[in-house]
């Protein structure tokens, strides 16, 4: 019966809700780390009571999770229980009277431009590889878009007359995204060249505008072994990950003095309150201008 609840429950979200796989995937991992919870407490999950649920948070609690993770994980087991609300497999909703924990409010990471330039150092351009790393690296930092979104792009998304991409995002939600003249020469010489050479080596062809070695379409994995291996060319010690170049593009742009809400479509956040983490970085930025620049500030 629980795998048949859940199996559902997937559906509801691959179907109606739209989500996108990664967003399954950590529902489907929370849900069965509850039902695993539930058999071992021996409790139905029509007969799940609140002090069950007090001793499930107090065992993620114990396992040292952040209020971040625990918050993420009553939130997927709520909308678990409001769809077999929905469907009538349960008569009340234990998760009514839990509280979401508070969250770590995390500083996103982010480059300086001085890191950033030694990254635009490295790629090798007489190579197909190496222009596509440049092309990638220019896009990502360029526009701010997410790697999954960058595994989405086709050739037929690029308008390089109005400098835009079609950016399919999250829930198959689309916007257009403005790219730079750095982002236009790179993009430019590697599908007129590198990528040229990669998709003869393809065994099917493929509109995907990133392609791997092989020349099939590039995986968001694909994307994060190619900017590690860029960073272990460079003299820097800082890991990478992708969003940290979403980061970068949003606190630089917030620190020239960018509108927020400007950068809130940038980035394709529904809510403004997604955007505002990053005016945590732009305040130590203003601090600093402040100290270093008014007469007074310092003695």
């Amino acid at each position: 019966m629980k795998n048949t609840e859940k199996s559902k429950f997937i559906e509801y979200l691959q179907i109606e809700k739209n989500a996108s796989p990664l967003t399954v995937e950590h529902y489907a991992r929370d849900v069965d780390e509850f039902l695993e919870f539930l058999i071992r407490q021996q409790v139905n999950l029509k007969d799940c009571e609140y002090s069950d649920l007090r001793i499930f948070l107090s065992e993620l609690h114990e396992k040292g999770l952040s209020r971040r993770s625990i918050s993420r994980k009553v939130s997927s087991l709520r909308s678990f229980y409001r769809f077999l609300e929905r469907e009538d497999w349960i008569n009340h909703n234990p998760f009514l009277n839990v509280s979401l924990p508070k969250g770590d409010k995390l500083i996103p990471e982010f480059f300086y431009e001085e890191e950033l330039r030694e990254l635009f150092e490295v790629s090798d351009l007489s190579t197909p590889t190496g222009q596509r790393d440049q092309a990638l690296l220019e896009l990502l930092y360029g526009t701010g878009i997410r790697v999954s979104e960058c595994t989405k792009i086709k050739r037929a998304d690029l308008d390089f007359s109005l400098s835009t991409i079609l950016i399919h995002g999250k829930g198959n939600k689309e916007r257009y995204t403005p790219f730079g003249d750095l982002a236009s020469q790179a993009l430019s010489t590697y599908i007129e060249q590198g990528r040229a050479e990669l998709a003869a080596k393809a065994k099917h062809p493929t509109e995907a505008l990133f392609l791997n070695a092989r020349g099939g379409p590039l995986t968001a994995r694909g994307i994060r072994m190619i900017l590690n291996k860029m960073v272990e060319k460079t003299a820097l010690t800082v890991k990478i990950k992708p969003h940290k170049l979403r980061h970068s593009f949003a606190t630089h742009l917030l620190n020239a003095g960018a509108d927020l809400r400007a950068v809130q479509e940038l980035l394709g956040h529904e809510q403004l309150s997604s955007t505002q983490i990053y005016t945590h970085v732009t305040k130590d930025r203003l601090r600093e201008v402040y100290m270093n620049s008014h007469p007074r500030a310092n003695k």
